[in-house]
């Protein structure tokens, strides 16, 4: 094993340097970690994996106006992009789990991250042809290689700090996909979206052979961004193989330490998963069709929407440094509580208000919404002893509830309006709010480096 941490105020400025923030306590000998160049590089890659696959995440909302128009979709038929692109976590969690116990973390992220580029190459003949289909396809395999990437990096993060700041350490990596989520849809509304784009009743003037070309134009906005994305994830997959990266196990495991009950049995990590999954549901659900609701709302033009949308996934990032600052002194399962029940009163304003006011409180919306995931999913694991992997491995798969609620929100939409759809997500926040209330705090988490 490298040198060990002999002076843990030396790590923690190592840290702060590296990340702007430290790890609370550090202690030692129980709590050694490397302090090798090569594991401050590891530790600086696997944050990266956070933006990456938020810069993906958020890149959703901009492709459902744009390929709505290009492809000419419906509301519910354009939902199916979330639909596509969650189902690739409902299908691979477990696999990935399963191909990360056998291989080791690092293949399980290299796999992740070369399925990430296929999928971002795959939008230029999807875009050449302009088929729904191959979009979708193109979208779910992106969603397979993010799986094994979030599968491996939201336990791996956990390593460096005390075992009590175990959640604030996840909000904290959780935090620089915040800060893709609010350049994504900037970035995508700048490259992807027209400025004006035509209407139905514009359309009907031209001729058949003006409409397909003037659509097939649209299409091919996707191509030189997806590529850039796709060569970008090469990278950092050659500087991930070229990496030495520590394996990641759990104390509770190397000490032979086994939770006596299965984790069917486990309350908090059942009505984890059932508040993960209804939670991811509601976030697409919110920035999916937050340009839609904007136009409608407020007027907003597509690409006006979209730097709203950017502005709304900033307050996202700043929530989160916000939140992870407050666990300090407020238990997480108690200020995720006060977050869900702000996401309910801002969603009911936005449902029941006009113009501006529902647009900010959206906006809003956004800020609570940024600590539910990491802390779901840190509250959820406590006490799941040598089941920890396959306990997290089921919290990734509930991310499908992103490819479950954006279809029925686009189906109360075209039945009523936008508007009125966005009760959908309130009602999720609502079943994040009886987690929160019901959920028991136990040990926390510990884990170490291992070879």
């Amino acid at each position: 094993m490298p040198k060990l941490l002999k002076n843990p105020p030396i790590f923690q400025n190592i840290l702060r340097k590296a990340t702007g923030y430290f790890a609370v306590g550090l202690p030692s000998p129980r709590y050694a970690v490397a302090t090798s160049a090569s594991f401050r590089s590891a530790f600086l890659l696997i944050t990266s994996l956070f933006f990456l696959w938020g810069f993906a995440h958020n890149l959703n909302p901009i492709l459902i106006p744009h390929l709505k128009l290009a492809c000419q979709l419906s509301d519910f038929e354009s939902a199916l992009i979330d639909s596509a692109f969650f189902l690739g976590y409902l299908l691979m969690a477990l696999p990935a789990g399963a191909f990360m116990n056998r291989y080791g973390y690092k293949s399980g992220i290299l796999l992740g991250l070369l399925l990430f580029a296929a999928g971002a190459f795959l939008f230029i003949p999807a875009a050449d042809v302009r088929q729904f289909a191959m979009f979708l396809l193109a979208l779910f395999i992106i969603a397979s290689g993010l799986t094994f990437l979030e599968t491996a990096a939201n336990p791996y993060v956990t390593v460096l700090g005390d075992d009590q700041g175990a959640t604030q350490r996840l909000n904290l990596a959780q935090s620089f996909n915040g800060l893709a989520a609010t350049l994504a849809p900037l970035l995508g509304g700048r490259f992807i979206l027209s400025e004006q784009p035509l209407t139905a009743e514009a359309m009907q003037v031209m001729t058949p052979a003006e409409v397909q070309d003037y659509l097939s134009a649209q299409a091919a906005t996707v191509k030189l961004p997806y590529l850039f994305i796709g060569l970008v994830v090469l990278g950092v997959a050659l500087l991930v193989w070229r990496t030495p990266l520590p394996e990641v196990a759990r104390r509770d495991e190397t000490a032979a330490e086994v939770n006596p009950l299965p984790w069917w049995r486990q309350g908090n990590l059942l009505r984890g998963i059932a508040a993960q999954f209804c939670y991811v549901g509601a976030q697409v659900c919110v920035s999916s069709f937050f340009i839609r609701f904007a136009n409608k709302t407020a007027g907003l033009s597509e690409k006006n929407g979209a730097y709203f949308l950017s502005i709304s996934l900033l307050a996202f990032m700043l929530g989160r440094f916000a939140g992870t600052y407050a666990m300090r002194w407020v238990a997480p399962a108690r200020l995720l509580a006060l977050y869900a029940v702000a996401n309910v009163v801002l969603l009911l304003v936005a449902v029941t208000g006009s113009g501006y006011t529902a647009v900010y409180a959206l906006i809003g919306a956004q800020f609570f919404m940024s600590i539910l995931f990491p802390t779901i999913f840190s509250l959820s694991l406590q006490g799941m002893g040598g089941q920890t992997k396959l306990a997290s491995s089921l919290l990734v798969m509930a991310i499908a509830g992103g490819a479950v609620f954006p279809p029925l929100m686009g189906r109360v939409s075209d039945l009523t309006s936008i508007q009125t759809a966005y009760l959908v997500p309130a009602v999720c926040f609502g079943a994040v709010l009886y987690f929160a209330l019901r959920v028991k705090t136990t040990q926390p988490l510990r884990f170490e480096l291992t070879h």
